[in-house]
């Protein structure tokens, strides 16, 4: 891990909510910052190259970190500094319009007095907490009064937390899919099957490498990350296990569930061919007998039309006598 001397200047924090401009170009975005407690949370989302700049300029952060902010090919991780933290964490964020499962990825960076978020994308679990921090100043001022270690200890734990009714509509979508097999719409849901499967991939994809962030996490020791948050950090690692054990029983439940419904789709195409294959050993006999009966010889009989009713007759007691063979057999 980088072990540099990088400590930010600080300024000195407000017991309100305040905005700062990080630059005057024009692709600057004015980031969101609520105090209180002499602890600072700035939020700023989809962090530009002005905005990246303000932050290497005004908190004089590593220019590594801040080029694996820019990065978007980033895996979790966590790198200490001297006097802050830079921690990558990737969450699943389900997208209405795609119907898709995506990754967003949220920076931190967490110094003494001063928590920083830079989430690529909207983040509603972390939005949704900022705003309530902002309006509600006794929560945010039992929160903040704490530490910048346990702020972050909120916003991971709600950020994680999150992911628990992403799991409970996944595993409801496996439950309606086994009753759908079997009640006859395994055709109609392979599909849905695979995009079920997909989900799962994706959303395992995702919590893989974060098990081991939120490990390093629970074992960082900093001055602002006191030794009584362990058992808070904790929660956060049994939380990350819990949706990881979720998952794998999801994916054992996908995988058995695929394979009853090709067992089904394949019984019944083993039905059709049996229905099939009955009814064609059924007409070898009487295409026998009419070729018999079509012979350009002089046959018994052949001067009548009584003729025609007896090959007629003895093609359809021939068939009856086979088809209740069959029946009897349960070939048919």
């Amino acid at each position: 891990m980088p072990n540099l001397p990088s400590r930010p200047r600080l300024r000195a924090a407000r017991s309100e909510t305040t905005t700062v401009a990080p630059g005057t170009g024009a692709d600057a975005v004015e980031p969101d910052i609520i105090a209180s407690g002499g602890v600072r949370w700035l939020n700023l989302e989809r962090p530009r190259e002005a905005d990246r700049d303000w932050l290497e300029r005004e908190f004089r952060f590593h220019p590594l970190a801040i080029e694996d902010v820019a990065s978007r090919n980033q895996r979790p991780k966590l790198d200490a500094y001297d006097d802050y933290l830079f921690i990558v964490l990737h969450f699943p964020v389900f997208d209405k319009t795609q119907d898709r499962l995506l990754t967003a990825e949220l920076d931190l960076f967490v110094g003494p007095d001063y928590l920083i978020t830079l989430p690529d994308q909207l983040l509603p679990p972390l939005a949704a907490m900022f705003e309530r921090y902002r309006e509600r100043a006794e929560v945010r001022d039992g929160i903040f009064s704490k530490g910048t270690g346990y702020l972050l200890y909120k916003i991971v734990d709600t950020c994680v937390d999150a992911s628990f009714p992403m799991l409970r509509k996944m595993g409801a979508k496996l439950d309606q899919l086994e009753d759908d097999i079997f009640e006859g719409r395994s055709a109609e849901i392979v599909r849905e099957l695979s995009n079920a499967k997909q989900e799962i991939i994706n959303f395992r994809r995702v919590m893989r490498p974060m098990r081991a962030v939120l490990r390093d996490l629970e074992r960082t020791k900093q001055r602002y990350l006191a030794d009584d948050l362990d058992i808070y950090f904790d929660d956060i690692t049994d939380a990350a296990e819990r949706i990881w054990d979720l998952l794998e029983n999801y994916k054992e439940v996908a995988e058995a569930l695929e394979v009853s419904n090709e067992s089904v789709l394949s019984h019944r195409l083993n039905d059709s061919l049996r229905v099939l294959t009955a009814f064609s050993v059924a007409l070898l006999p009487l295409t026998l007998i009419a070729s018999i009966g079509g012979m350009n010889v002089d046959l018994p009989g052949h001067e009548t039309i009584d003729e025609f009713w007896i090959i007629i007759a003895t093609m359809a007691v021939t068939l009856v006598a086979i088809l209740a063979f069959f029946r009897r057999r349960g070939w048919l």
